[in-house]
């Protein structure tokens, strides 16, 4: 019965603004198209039909797509360690919910703090491991960056908690106006195409294109923006990659802000049934090198089960290829502090290794 339950949920929220994307049309490089919804600058490639990936989900889903409960290693945080510690460190709390110090101010990307990424909280895929800390205990935030509106990076529960405790959030086009529903003050945000700015204290940020969509609902395909971020501080130049297929954006990127220190990027909930929004580890790696980064952070996985495949399967078949290269991932545990300041002599642990069965 409860894999009933949960298969459903995983049908809405494929429904409601997940992998089925349609291919679009005379995509355009400023972004919109005569109808008002957005495009992607290069053709998308088509998924699927939804009975397909039904039938997938039910017939075809490897039985390790979750951990055992309790096993994904979380080191705890706290928010007197947060304000006293004043080097530029990441903090990985879950998916693509990253918690950086930035030239002393604190910043999240794709803040997703509640147990399921789900447009109900009853059912739907469920976290996996505990967050590293109580977002009620979270420090002063300076800024929110967000990519795209998908329920696993738009959360409401998490902004409505968030939203006193931020001074700004940092929005692509269109997405401000479900903000300000959820209780955002319209003062505090900014609104974004792709490769608009704007400077933060000492620190740059530049929405750059991403090969996605955007949805919550039936009827809003496309009507708002999805992104990546360029973030450039004194000492640090860091890409963020949101959701995206892969694309010949990364090359433009990479030419016009790289070479990049780190790269944050999405590696899972990747499937042949939808080839266009989301990169295999194999294209990963290559979107990396046409970013001309220097390490590379590997995010989108072991929080939630979003696809078919085993929950390890994107940090081990990326990390197999970074070994074959001569390289090594950066994989910090849920809540490790990882500092920014000489990134390239940086070494992590393997963790998930050891819970492969």
């Amino acid at each position: 019965m409860k894999r009933w339950i949960w298969l459903m949920a995983i049908v809405v929220i494929l429904l409601l603004g997940g992998f089925m994307a349609r291919e679009l049309t005379a995509p355009q490089p400023t972004a919109d198209t005569a109808d008002g919804r957005y495009a992607n600058i290069d053709p998308m490639r088509p998924n699927a039909s939804g009975f397909r990936m039904f039938r997938r989900f039910l017939f075809e889903k490897d039985d390790r797509s979750q951990p055992e409960a309790g096993v994904v290693p979380v080191e705890p945080m706290s928010a007197a360690a947060l304000l006293k510690d004043a080097e530029d460190q990441l903090y990985r709390l879950g998916h693509s919910s990253l918690l950086l110090r930035l030239d002393g101010d604190l910043w999240l990307t794709d803040p997703v703090l509640s147990k399921r990424a789900s447009p109900v909280q009853w059912a739907g895929p469920k976290r996996f491991h505990e967050l590293p800390m109580n977002p009620a205990d979270l420090p002063p935030i300076k800024g929110v960056l967000i990519s795209h509106n998908h329920y696993d990076h738009l959360d409401k529960a998490s902004i409505r908690q968030l939203k006193d405790k931020v001074s700004q959030f940092l929005v692509p086009e269109g997405v401000a106006t479900t903000l300000v529903s959820w209780g955002v003050a319209p003062e505090k945000i900014q609104e974004f195409r792709w490769w608009q700015e704007t400077t933060v204290g000492n620190v740059r940020f530049t929405s750059t294109p991403a090969q996605h969509f955007s949805g919550r609902g039936l009827f809003d395909r496309n009507m708002t923006l999805w992104m990546s971020w360029v973030i450039e501080t004194p000492t640090q130049r860091i890409f963020f990659s949101g959701d995206s297929g892969y694309f010949s954006g990364f090359k433009t990127i990479g030419a016009a802000f790289g070479p990049f220190d780190l790269a944050l990027m999405e590696t899972g909930a990747y499937d042949q049934a939808w080839p266009g929004v989301h990169m295999t580890p194999e294209e990963t790696w290559q979107a990396y090198r046409d970013l001309g980064a220097r390490r590379l952070f590997p995010i989108h996985n072991s929080t939630f089960d979003l696809a078919l495949h085993a929950w390890f399967d994107p940090l081990e078949r990326l990390a197999t290829i970074a070994e074959s290269n001569g390289q090594q991932l950066l994989t910090p545990r849920i809540g490790e502090a990882m500092p920014l300041a000489n990134v390239g002599d940086i070494q992590t642990d393997a963790w998930w290794r050891a819970l492969i069965n």
